[in-house]
Order: structure tokens, then sequence, then C-alpha cells
């Protein structure tokens, strides 16, 4: 997979000493003595910094520094410039050797990384362009030798963009997804796909709260069954009840105590509350012969966003917890037609993804404030739409490319990448930020 970055040859380079930049960006750092102190950045609205990423000393490959780069392209928030290696070396000789900030600034970079391997692991400095210094360094505890090295260093990854932005990237989370009827499993960046069930029938996956276990619905003779699984072990324990009938569409609580899923009765479906210490599920919903479906808790766990047709076609609904207090959030004119579905309220409480049917499937977000409705695509079909912890980006199917694949936006920028290569992957699930040894992280 390659990352879009700003390319530059030694004859571009050479090029862009004669010509007249603009001022670099400015870093400010508001305490360079203290790791892990909140960093600011300087530049200007409707831009983003330059950063440069040092190749990394007996890395033949040069492996560290593509991913350290594809994570800082991949956030949306850094404008990597990608130096040829003779490039790179005029800027800085040697280790040891002072930085060149004043040619390094020439190429519109407000922010140079370097990484140092060690007897230990991995020493990375962050450096302020413009005023010549050091933002940051901390030395990671990193072993290529390990099964998760990559997983590692995209937490390394988050961490430059911690020191830059004051705010965690998201490098280090991974998407489940359904595809030919397996759970399977892929780093945000598209690389390290795994599957992690072994039979087939595997619907609707969705992560817990701290991202050690996944729930979903498996499919079979009798009808559908909600399950937990440990990512961790590979273990799963049943999470429904009733062995005969509908059980689909399980998420987590908040605080991970319980799981809401839909269960189908002889009078509609309805949205059910199974405490995990507790044998019987209570419902939510009240259908009197209508479906309700697709739950999805607001961040702070008081609200829930759900599917009902109610209203004579799907359409996205909002309750409080205990299924009080039901309004219709997506507008909704009778007689005219329209399909909603699948909705994800996002990390930060604002706003509410979904997707709409009027002809082809498209991605919408709809804002809690003032109720306004923004379509996000248009190219082929695209379904289910799941955040990412930033509240930024969002992962969904889209046939855009031919086969159904899963693509991840930027909901600001617009720009949008494939994040898999296997046909027919669906219905996508964000995980939280996976900063845990036993799913892959670094260690400080």
């Amino acid at each position: 997979m390659r990352f879009r970055a700003a390319r530059f040859t030694r004859v571009q380079a050479l090029f862009a000493l004669s010509v007249a930049f603009l001022a670099p960006l400015s870093l400010r750092a508001q305490d360079t003595t203290n790791t892990g102190v909140r960093l600011g950045l300087n530049y200007g609205a409707g831009t983003k910094p330059g950063v440069i990423v040092l190749p990394v000393i007996d890395d033949d490959s040069d492996s560290l520094r593509v991913i350290v780069q594809r994570d800082l392209d991949f956030s949306d928030r850094m404008n990597v410039i990608d130096l040829d290696y003779s490039t790179v070396s005029s800027l800085v000789p040697a280790a040891g050797e002072k930085i060149n900030f004043g040619l390094v600034a020439k190429f519109g970079a407000a922010l140079l990384v370097r990484m140092t391997p060690t007897s230990q692991g991995l020493h990375v400095a962050a450096y302020d362009v413009a005023r010549g210094q050091l933002l940051q360094s901390e030395h990671f505890l990193f072993d290529r030798r390990d099964r998760d090295w990559r997983f590692a260093l995209h937490g390394i990854s988050d961490q430059i963009e911690q020191w830059t932005f004051g705010k965690r990237g998201i490098a280090q989370t991974r998407v489940a997804y359904v595809s030919n009827g397996e759970l399977k499993i892929i780093d945000s960046d598209g690389a390290e796909t795994r599957a992690i069930t072994t039979g087939k029938g595997a619907l609707s996956p969705a992560w817990s709260p701290g991202g050690e276990s996944v729930v979903f619905t498996v499919l079979g003779n009798s009808g559908t069954q909600v399950e937990e699984l440990d990512v961790r072990t590979g273990r799963t324990r049943r999470i429904s009840q009733i062995r005969v009938g509908l059980n689909i569409t399980p998420v987590y609580q908040p605080g991970g105590n319980a799981i809401l899923y839909a269960q189908g009765t002889g009078n509609g479906t309805d949205l059910v509350l199974s405490e995990l210490d507790s044998s019987a599920p209570r419902r939510i919903t009240i259908g009197r012969g209508t479906d309700n479906t697709s739950p999805s808790y607001s961040p702070d766990g008081t609200k829930i966003a759900f599917i009902s047709g109610k209203s004579g076609s799907p359409q996205v609904y909002i309750m409080d917890a205990d299924g009080s207090n039901v309004q219709l959030l997506t507008p909704y004119t009778p007689g005219v037609r329209s399909y909603r579905a699948s909705p994800d309220w996002s990390p930060d409480g604002r706003a509410v993804a979904y997707e709409q049917q009027n002809g082809n499937f498209q991605i919408w977000t709809i804002d809690l404030r003032d109720r306004a409705p923004k379509q996000l695509t248009s190219e082929g079909e695209n379904e289910d739409p799941s955040w990412a912890p930033d509240g930024r980006h969002l992962v969904f199917t889209s046939s855009r490319g031919g086969d159904k694949q899963l693509w991840i936006l930027d909901t600001e920028t617009g720009r949008a990448r494939q994040l898999t290569h296997a046909k027919g992957a669906r219905l996508a699930a964000w995980s939280p930020i996976l900063a845990n040894p036993e799913v892959g992280t670094y260690s400080q």
C-alpha cells in the first residue's frame, strides 16, 4: 500500500532551495523539559503542518520510516514530505551532528522526526523546525522480533501526534469486519488481516469499550444468536438466551457491563439489554408489531440511536437509555420514499452517521444540535458507517472500486482511501485505541 505524500527528487530539492518559500509553520511548546506535555501548532487555517521523517539507521528496507510516514499521512492532520535518501542526508549528515534546521525549513517542514534504534528499543525525537530545538523525545521498548511489532510502531506514531497536537492519533486501532461469513480484523493502515472466527455465519461485530473483546451475531440453523469473543484468547460465549429466533445487531453499553441487541418476538423486534452477570435480558423498546434494531449508544451512555419502522419506513430515532423519550431524528416526509439504517453515534457526541437510500445507498451524518443532515458520499453504493475514535474518520462498505470493500473517509477533507483488498468485505466496526499489551502496543 502506498501513502500519499509530497515527494522530492534530488533535482527538485536543489530547485526548491533556489526559490522563496513561505515562512515555515511554527511549533509552540508549552514545556519542552517534561515528557508527554501538550504541544500546540501554529499554522494557518486550512493548511497542514509539514513533517519530515528521517531514515532509520540499519533499517535496510526502511520499513520503520515508511510505516510512521504512512500513519502520519493517514491521520489527515499532517503533510508528509517524503524526501529521497540523498536529500535527507544533506539535512542531517550523520547521527550526533547538528541538524540544518534552516535547510529543513526550506522544504516547508514544521516538524522533523528522528528514530534511532537502541539495544532495548527505539529512541524517538521530534524537533520544532522553526525554533531549531527539540520538542520531545522518548525511549520506547520495541523489538522487531515481536509478532505485533508493526502494531507497536503504530503506537509510536500516535505518540508523535500527541506531542504535536495534544491529541493522540488513531493508528493503533483495528477494524473488525465480515468477509465470506468469517469475522476478521485488520490494522487501520490496511495491513495484518487475520480471521478471528473459524466458522461461517458471522454478522454485525462491535468492539467492547476496552477493545479486548468483540460481540457479534452468528447465523445458524435455528436462527441468529449473539456471542462474545475474547480477541486475546479466541474463546467465545453465548449472550442471547432464546435459542430459536432472531437476535441481531449487538453493541456494548459504554461501561462494558451489558450488551444491547435486537430480539425478534411474535410481535415485532425490540431492543433488549443483557447484563453480562445476569441471565435475564430486559426489554428497552415496545415495538407493537414494528422492528427496532441497530442500536448505538451516545458516548456518555445516556441515549441510544436506533432504527425503527414505526413511521412506515426505517428511520433513525433517538431515545433515553431506559427506552423513554423516543424522538424521530432523521427528517421524514410521509409519502416520500426514504430508507435510513445503520446509525453510529460519533465519539464526540455531536453527530450520528447512517446510511440512506434514495436510489443508491449513501453515507450521511446528522448534527445533533441543529438536526441538519449532510451527505458524505456519492460514488457507488456506500453502507454501514462506523466512526474512528477521533470522531473525524469513518469506515464503511463501498462498491466504488467495483467489488464491495472497506473504505475510510476523512469527514473534514473528503479524502477517501481503500482499506481492504479482499472481495466481499462488509459490516465494519472501528475499535477504540488499543493501548493494551494484550492486543499490541508500545511500552515506555
